[in-house]
């Protein structure tokens, strides 16, 4: 449910090219792996953001690597700030389901994903370098000290 909204996620007619991908958890550290092996300059065509459970890589569905686990996402074609998966669309018209979460969340574009449940902002996005990598590994380790 989104600000009184009720829906439910539906198979699309077709499926959406995808524009970026995630991957939670141990499918996670797998990407990331993944994105390390790349070269630079396939590597800087990407844009990366991550937290203690997800990394969001977006770009160019040819840059985009293949790894096991990932999902993947494409914007929606009636509303380019909302991001879903590439497979599935909303049983509510998407233009309704964007209002009411942007009226719960203030940053955009958002990813809202299905399993595990979840909306995510992704104004955050940065370059991929393996500056980066090496940053969103640290974090990662910092965290996983802590828990």
């Amino acid at each position: 449910m989104a600000a009184g909204l009720r829906w439910q996620w539906r198979p699309r007619s077709f499926a959406l090219t995808p524009e970026g991908m995630l991957a939670w958890g141990d499918a996670a550290l797998r990407l990331h792996l993944r994105l390390q092996e790349m070269d630079e300059v396939r590597l800087a065509r990407l844009a990366l953001t991550a937290s203690r459970d997800v990394l969001i890589v977006t770009g160019a569905v040819d840059d985009l690597p293949w790894s096991e686990g990932v999902g993947y996402f494409a914007s929606c074609p009636e509303v380019p700030a909302l991001c879903m998966p590439t497979t599935l669309a909303a049983d509510v018209p998407a233009d309704l389901l964007f209002n009411a979460l942007s009226s719960m969340h203030a940053r955009v574009p958002l990813l809202l994903w299905p399993d595990p449940r979840a909306i995510l902002p992704l104004d955050r996005l940065l370059p991929g370098s393996p500056a980066l990598l090496a940053r969103i590994h640290a974090n990662w380790q910092s965290v996983g000290a802590q828990a």
